[in-house]
């Protein structure tokens, strides 16, 4: 699916406050200067607070130190270098497109906690996929938030997109249901499915979860062919144990990760790739339903480093 389009500027304004902290911070830090082992300390203290991880940070570190120390690395300018070198090493080549059926529909559930950003983020997928000349519904199921459906309406309104919806509290699993059933009928492309953030306890989120990807499933065959958790970046480390949670729940198959234009803590895609084994597929780069990106290992690096102009 040759979908959301890869604009450097839009990506680099995005992660703004993660560069000016991290990049120009690094850059101040080191350029023309002679590393040292109190520099490296700094260093480490400096990914640290753009929410790296431990794990990467250290493994990062001990590399670093040792290459210092072996003479191999020297100067500051050649440390910048090596971190991004570093940072971009840390993943695999993976299939980060977002999955298709080879029938229609292609159905998407969409998961999360209230706050994340969920409900716009469908929306953003939403826009992207009619961009592309795609057909597109809206699957309104996330009826125990009060506005939710509400807000999910809006956007089709906007968007020019169809929605099904049920009344307020009404069962999720039903709405998914109907939405599959509208689905089929109107020979739409892809059916997108916003879901329940939050019931009385965690265990009722994760039990309705799953009856809603079994009643897809039920009423399409290889259904849904996509599950997208959406992690608020700016909630940091709290984000990982979110997504172990869901992943336990509902088998998540990528990441949408929204709000990177509110947090200097753009780090945090590294500590989801070592603590998970989900891929990052998009990002959420402003709050307009264009800014959305396609991750991309490197240009996300890169832009973590981005000079202002």
């Amino acid at each position: 699916m040759g979908l959301f389009k890869t604009v450097f500027g839009a990506l680099k304004k995005g992660l703004a406050k993660t560069a000016e902290v991290l990049g120009a911070g690094l850059r101040s830090l080191l350029r023309g200067r002679q590393l040292s082992e109190e520099l490296i300390d700094e260093i480490e203290r400096r990914l640290i607070a753009a929410d790296v991880g431990v794990k990467a940070t250290r493994e990062i570190i001990d590399k670093l130190r040792a290459d210092y120390r072996a003479g191999l690395i020297a100067k500051g300018d050649d440390a910048l270098a090596f971190l991004k070198t570093q940072l971009k090493s840390r993943w695999t080549e993976e299939d980060r497109r977002i999955a298709t059926s080879a029938a229609k529909p292609t159905v998407i559930l969409v998961v999360g906690v209230n706050g994340a950003g969920k409900t716009t983020s469908v929306a953003k997928i939403a826009k992207s996929l009619k961009d592309e000349g795609r057909s597109v519904l809206l699957g309104a199921a996330d009826t125990f938030r009060a506005g939710a459906v509400a807000q999910l309406t809006i956007w089709a309104e906007r968007l020019g997109i169809e929605i099904v919806k049920g009344t307020q509290n009404a069962d999720p699993a039903a709405v998914a249901f109907d939405a599959c059933d509208a689905a089929l009928a109107r020979g739409v492309d892809t059916l997108l499915i916003d879901t329940a953030g939050r019931l009385h306890t965690q265990d009722n989120l994760m039990r309705q979860l799953t009856k809603i990807k079994a009643v897809v499933a039920k009423k399409i065959p290889g259904a849904p062919h996509e599950v997208l958790l959406v992690l608020d970046a700016t909630s940091g480390q709290n984000a990982i144990e979110q997504a172990r949670i869901f992943k336990g729940a509902v088998e998540i198959s990528g990441i949408f990760l929204a709000k990177l234009d509110g947090t200097a803590k753009g780090g945090i895609v590294v500590a989801i790739r070592d603590a998970l084994d989900v891929p990052v597929k998009l990002v959420g780069v402003g709050e307009r339903p264009e800014d959305v990106e396609p991750f991309d290992p490197d240009r996300f690096v890169e832009a973590m480093f981005e000079e202002e102009d």
